[in-house]
């Protein structure tokens, strides 16, 4: 196959969107003496679902060009490729997490991240040592 056919698909398939993406990142730091056990309470409880989906589209179209690359732009190589990538770019999920505020009775406050439950209700007296947060 010449340069020439191969190069438009190649920037075709270079600026199709991805089939699905999802990031999550997190850093904490704390100031002296945050090692400590602190007394608080619970002030609230957030909850956050965060949804993944495919997106067969983008899937087909690169199935599609993978799928002509591969059998030479003959055949039912497109066809099968589109239908393979667009199956493929289909998946999708759910995640959960709550972030829980407390309010120390030194008058800072604090977010702790869980995930799937929560674990303190509003309210709730707790206690942060080093292993993390507990009731009291």
């Amino acid at each position: 196959m010449r340069l020439t056919r191969i190069f438009p698909i190649l920037v075709l398939l270079a600026l199709t969107p991805s089939c699905a993406t999802t990031a999550t990142t997190s850093t904490t730091w704390g100031t002296p003496g945050y090692d400590q056990v602190r007394y608080g309470q619970v002030t609230w409880v957030r909850e956050y679902v965060q949804h993944e989906h495919g997106d067969p589209v983008g899937g087909a179209v690169a199935g599609a060009i993978i799928g002509g690359i591969l059998s030479g732009g003959r055949g039912p190589g497109m066809l099968i490729g589109a239908a393979v990538g667009a199956g493929a770019s289909q998946g999708h999920g759910e995640s959960r997490y709550f972030d829980i505020a407390v309010q120390f009775q030194d008058g800072s406050q604090q977010i702790f991240r869980y995930p799937n439950y929560p674990p303190f209700q509003p309210g709730e007296p707790v206690v942060q040592t080093p292993q993390g947060l507990a009731r009291q």
